[in-house]
């Protein structure tokens, strides 16, 4: 497994980040001992960033890291949220942030988180994020329940205004870099650079069009943009590859990016996860790759308050 530094927290995680998100039944139901299982393979292969929200199956998928890495916690790096609970359920309130991380350090067995972080901060009017949220998530880092806090998100140039104003230890930014969508490279990779926050990159196969799986219904990519999945499945498949297997290697091969972060449940994909670590892309199938998804990049959708999608 490889290794980056995480910005200016010091810490080394692996390229390779569990996301718990699926642990929590988000995508399918999963069964509790398989999903331990996936965690403790993927910890005995090196992967040490686990990322995780109370959002998740409504506190679910929590619940269940917490069982699996009960007796490993000083071989990982925790991170988990607050802010965001249900899809329309937002508070970052002082309130409700320092009563958050009460409750994710019960469920996750563990009394601090390496990293606390502001869950899905365009919901909300930034006056929320500046005034009240930011000094409470301060607040938990200062008693010692969380060592770093930072910012998560979907518009990247909003995550980059926030990260000028409040100084993030890290900023979480989805589904902007992947073999469909690079403007993560505009503004936020450059501010990282200038900042010194650790930069994470999650959503690298843009929720299942870059895998063989089956697209959610509520999937909100373009049309074009969902119809690359089966010309991009034949594309690598003339190679012997997986086309999850490329998309992940490429977003890992970010040099600036510490960690990219997918969703992992199952024993089979954490190892087929762990085989992309390894691969080398040929170079011939990336340029295909990348010549026929140009005329449809980076046509990401917009969440969040209007005003917040600049």
């Amino acid at each position: 497994m490889q290794y980056r530094t995480l910005g200016k927290t010091g810490l080394d995680v692996s390229i390779l980040g569990f996301g718990a998100s699926p642990m929590g039944n988000v995508f399918d139901p999963v069964d509790e001992k398989e999903a331990i299982s996936a965690v403790h393979l993927a910890l005995d292969h090196g992967v040490n960033f686990f990322d995780v929200s109370p959002f998740y199956g409504l506190t679910l998928a929590e619940s269940r890291l917490g069982k699996a890495l009960e007796g490993k916690r000083k071989d990982i790096i925790l991170a988990s949220k607050c802010g965001r609970y249900d899809l329309q359920d937002f508070d970052f309130s002082r309130k409700r942030i320092l009563q958050s991380i009460d409750e994710s350090l019960t469920r996750l067995k563990t009394d601090y988180l390496d990293l606390f972080q502001l869950h899905d901060i365009e919901f909300v009017e930034k006056r929320i994020i500046l005034e009240e949220a930011v000094p409470a998530i301060q607040e938990v880092v200062q008693s010692g329940k969380a060592r770093f806090w930072g910012i998560t998100g979907l518009p990247v140039r909003y995550l980059a205004q926030i990260a000028r104003e409040t100084n993030p230890d890290t900023v979480l930014s989805w589904a902007h870099y992947n073999l469909l969508e690079d403007e993560i490279n505009d503004e936020l990779v450059p501010l990282s650079q200038e900042m010194g926050f650790g930069l994470m990159n999650a959503a690298p196969l843009m929720q299942r069009i870059l895998s063989d799986g089956s697209l959610p219904p509520w999937h909100r990519s373009p049309a074009e943009v969902k119809a690359m999945q089966p010309i991009l499945l034949k594309l690598c498949k003339s190679y012997g590859l997986r086309l999850s297997d490329v998309a992940l290697r490429f977003a890992m091969d970010h040099p600036l990016i510490a960690t990219t972060i997918v969703g992992m449940c199952e024993v089979e994909v954490v190892r087929q996860n762990l085989e992309a670590v390894d691969l080398e892309i040929p170079a011939e199938l990336l340029e295909k790759i990348l010549t026929l998804v140009e005329p449809v990049k980076n046509r990401m959708w917009f969440e969040g308050k209007e005003e917040n999608n600049i």
